[in-house]
């Protein structure tokens, strides 16, 4: 036991002298033969992308656009997209082209007195009928042989009728105005005639085909006049003057009568913009849209 002890002791001596170089040799900046430097270790985190480590390229163009930052000076400038030319109506005519119509309806009647109040008969036919009414309207071929494109906008039709009558298809107005699109008796009887139709005027349904038929023979009346026969009625065409397209043009004649709006040897005229004005706001913010 005693031997075992000395031997030990020993061993423990020489260890300790081991550890004591190697701390003597680190203080001084050296490292001992045969013993590894220890790695530095860094605060940098373990899972940082590898592109900031390589000093890979920054995001291309298109990517650092699309986060609303300018492009870099030495970017190659993308192609930018040729805008197709949008189609263009004509302007219309400074002075009127004969008219291709020589058979005209009545003129309109005076306007009544404000202080008379209009009367109603009969049963008033429902929105959803009403709605109906338009939209088949809207959908019908009115110059089958001269002028088979002209087609009478739903949108307009809706708005016409609630400008006229707020869609009230059994209201009589104080000037003779009847029903929905509130059509002159004078009118009614002579687009019969013209069209060969027999449309009852104080019948919902046809009182609607009454008010388009108007509608289509003023685009063919003045779109001949004044705009080359191009019959489109759609508002994308119009600029700030209210004279610049067919459809300002034909809303105002159903109003105050073609010829307040297109003569023979003179400009094209609106003589009641209030009105125009009225129904092409109707045409895209009415109510009546919805139903």
């Amino acid at each position: 036991m005693v031997r075992r002890t000395k031997r030990l002791g020993t061993a423990v001596l020489a260890g300790f002298l081991v550890v004591s170089a190697l701390v003597g040799c680190a203080a001084k900046g050296e490292s001992p033969q045969g013993v590894s430097a220890p790695v530095a270790v860094t605060d940098a985190p373990t899972d940082a992308p590898a592109d900031e480590a390589t000093g890979e390229p920054s995001p291309s163009v298109s990517a650092v656009e699309s986060m609303g930052a300018a492009p870099s000076s030495s970017a190659t400038p993308t192609k930018k997209p040729t805008k197709k030319p949008t189609r263009t109506a004509p302007k219309p005519l400074a002075v009127a082209k004969p008219p291709t119509e020589t058979q005209v309806p009545p003129a309109p009647p005076k306007p009544a007195p404000s202080s008379c109040k209009p009367t109603y008969k009969g049963t008033q036919a429902s929105r959803a009928e009403v709605k109906a009414a338009l939209t088949d309207a809207a959908g019908r071929t009115y110059w089958p042989t001269s002028a088979p494109d002209i087609k009478v906008p739903l949108t307009l039709l809706k708005a016409t009728a609630w400008q006229e009558s707020g869609w009230q298809s059994n209201i009589y107005a104080c000037d003779g105005g009847v029903g929905l699109m509130q059509v002159m008796p004078g009118t009614a009887t002579w687009m019969n005639q013209r069209f060969e139709k027999s449309y009852e005027i104080d019948a919902y349904r046809d009182n609607a085909y009454l008010g388009a038929t108007y509608l289509a023979w003023a685009t063919k009346y003045i779109g001949d006049m004044y705009f080359e026969s191009d019959y489109r009625l759609d508002p994308a065409l119009c600029t700030a003057e209210l004279n610049s397209c067919l459809i300002n043009a034909v809303i105002a004649a159903y109003n105050f009568g073609h010829g307040a709006v297109a003569q023979e040897g003179k400009p094209l005229a609106i003589p009641n913009p209030s009105y125009v004005r009225n129904v092409r706001a109707l045409m895209t913010e009415c109510v009546c849209l919805d139903y």
